[in-house]
């Protein structure tokens, strides 16, 4: 509770007023079996003369019964409302405060906590501490309360009996701890499970259209099915030491009772005890075993939330990899496109004996074209990737504006450079409001423009609704490249002073791609454009192109440069044109 009391700070009302009502609550409890067990005795010994003022007795004691039991619904409904509230509300806050920690991380810490346990931490995990929070407002206080008051009450009827329950106690204390000590670790396994089984849904829905393709259904059943028994029999292994609470519970109340009722026989026939008293005794004894079994229960659920616990601190303590904390120059505002890479070299696993880029070095003047290309693998997207740190050298520094980027604001960084991805990234709502993500304040004039731009104008007119049409989520009713041209608009909307293009108009035909390269270098000449790209025509026309072989640059210049120059970049061209001379063909 002490990690997140800045929450329960802000919800104080409701963590005082939750227990304070489970207390009154509680407080009934221990009245009405005293109560009700005087009933009883006077009922025992009616007698036709006193008859009428013993049923009056009787009548009486039975409206403060109904009295009691009135304010003990009132007040239990009142502490459980503020429970719920504020264990809600705390929750609420956590989660809040992982998913606001999960936006700061690097893309090397997502990585390392992959997605599927970043949506478990937030949904199943932080659920399993509003449970336990709400079980606690409800029963932490409640439970001694009721625990100390039918104790009491029971040396008050039969001191003689009442010991008994003192046999009881430890037994179940030693129990619970034995039950805890095995649960704790079990929970942990059950909960890595979840995040595997979060990860499996997350590929399969993803990748439906692949799977469906590829008639990969049987695989992906078989797949999710192993899966999925793997958490049964982890949640199964875990939780069945948590049915053995209300066996072994049952258990001592039954043979607590047993012994109840057999001293207590004995005192009745010789009329030592009232029957009265031996019904309220009962259930005293009935309220000791319950209150020790709540608190039990709560130790139960603490344990696993405490699982959950460790796995959100462990989110919320990481320190980004990535940060500007340590910026020299937070408030440099960029004002041109240009680049310098000198000697960079990038691994992403640290202890990896080969590099994914090694000594990297180039200029890129503000206003050029540079077309970055390469065979698969061979390290283009990781280079562009240092250009607005969504990863940081290992060695080697990168340059913006003439500024290490590693001294600039990320902020200021990024709001500069523009990237646009192959695998595109759209939201559920309106073309107007995806485009928008660009600029909140663009207006629907720059909104057409950049859509122009992109070639993306004609095909939103197309639709009956225009830039309000309606998106799927992740734009699944548009194609590929209708998808891509969405993006490329989107990124123009921003105003940046470096547009980063990673193979973004792989799905579009080579028309549409030199239209949009036209308009790119014609209506913002003074913008830097990076174009990563696996066909020759995307940067045929580039000011510069970067050649990239297994991690180095393997050749520098323009098309007719690289194809007298680099044999790597004229293996390149001639497996994708039928000219053998190497004219320049588009």
């Amino acid at each position: 509770m002490g990690k997140y009391k800045e929450h329960v700070r802000k919800n104080l009302a409701c963590f005082i007023l939750g227990p304070l009502f489970m207390i009154l609550e509680a407080s009934g409890e221990f009245f009405l079996p005293f109560i009700s067990a005087n009933i009883i005795n006077k009922a025992s010994v009616i007698n036709n003369n006193a008859a009428s003022e013993d049923i009056r007795y009787i009548i009486e004691n039975g409206v403060v019964m109904l009295c009691v039991a009135v304010g003990m619904l009132i007040t239990g409904v009142l502490g459980a409302f503020f429970a719920i509230r504020g264990a809600a509300r705390t929750a609420a806050g956590v989660r809040k405060d992982v998913f606001e920690k999960i936006q700061t991380l690097s893309f090397s810490d997502i990585d390392r906590f992959s997605t599927g346990s970043l949506i478990t931490r937030v949904t199943n995990d932080i659920t399993q501490i509003q449970t336990f929070m709400q079980s606690l407002l409800r029963g932490f206080f409640r439970s001694p309360v009721m625990l100390i008051g039918a104790l009491v009450m029971s040396f008050v009827l039969s001191p003689n009996i009442a010991w008994v329950i003192f046999i009881v106690v430890p037994f179940l204390a030693l129990a619970t701890f034995l039950i805890i000590k095995t649960a704790s670790p079990r929970y942990t396994v059950m909960q890595e499970h979840i995040d595997g089984l979060n990860t499996g849904v997350g590929e399969a829905v993803t990748g439906i259209k692949v799977i469906k393709s590829f008639v990969r259904e049987n695989f992906e059943k078989s797949k999710f099915g192993k899966i999925n028994t793997a958490l049964m029999e982890k949640s199964i292994r875990a939780l069945k030491v948590m049915i053995l609470m209300q066996p072994v519970s049952a258990l001592a109340v039954n043979i607590t009772t047993l012994i109840v009722v057999w001293g207590a026989g004995r005192q009745i026939m010789i009329g030592d005890m009232e029957v009265g008293k031996l019904t309220a005794f009962i259930t005293y004894l009935s309220q000791v075993l319950t209150a020790l079994n709540f608190m039990a229960n709560i130790f139960l659920q603490g344990t696993r939330a405490a699982a959950s616990d460790k796995r959100i601190q462990e989110v919320l303590s990481t320190v980004p990899a990535i940060s500007d904390e340590k910026s020299t120059q937070k408030y440099h505002v960029i004002k041109s496109g240009a680049i310098e890479f000198k000697n960079v070299s990038f691994r992403y696993f640290k202890d990896a004996k080969k590099p994914v880029l090694n000594n990297i070095s180039f200029k890129i003047d503000t206003g050029e074209t540079v077309g970055i290309i390469g065979s698969t693998g061979s390290g283009k997207t990781t280079l562009i990737s240092l250009i607005p740190r969504l990863y940081d050298t290992d060695s080697g520094e990168v340059y913006a504006d003439g500024v290490n980027v590693k001294e600039l604001s990320l902020s200021e960084l990024r709001e500069s450079v523009s990237v646009v991805l192959q695998k595109n990234t759209l939201f559920s709502g309106t073309i107007s409001e995806n485009l928008r993500w660009g600029n909140e304040e663009a207006t629907d004039a720059e909104l057409v423009n950049a859509c122009k731009i992109a070639c993306a104008h004609d095909f939103i007119m197309s639709f009956p609704d225009g830039y309000e049409t309606e998106l799927g989520q992740g734009g699944a009713n548009l194609s590929g490249g209708q998808r891509q041209r969405l993006c490329i608009a989107r990124a123009l909307l921003k105003s940046p002073k470096i547009m980063i293009f990673d193979d973004s108009t792989s799905a579009v035909d080579t028309a549409t791609d030199a239209e949009i390269r036209r308009g790119l270098r014609e209506k913002l000449p003074e913008i830097t454009k990076i174009i990563i790209a696996q066909r020759i025509s995307s940067v045929i026309d580039a000011d510069k192109i970067i050649v990239l072989d297994d991690g180095e640059i393997t050749g520098t210049g323009t098309h007719s440069e690289l194809l007298k120059t680099c044999k790597a970049y004229r293996e390149i061209y001639f497996s994708q044109t039928d000219d053998e001379e190497g004219n320049e063909n588009e």
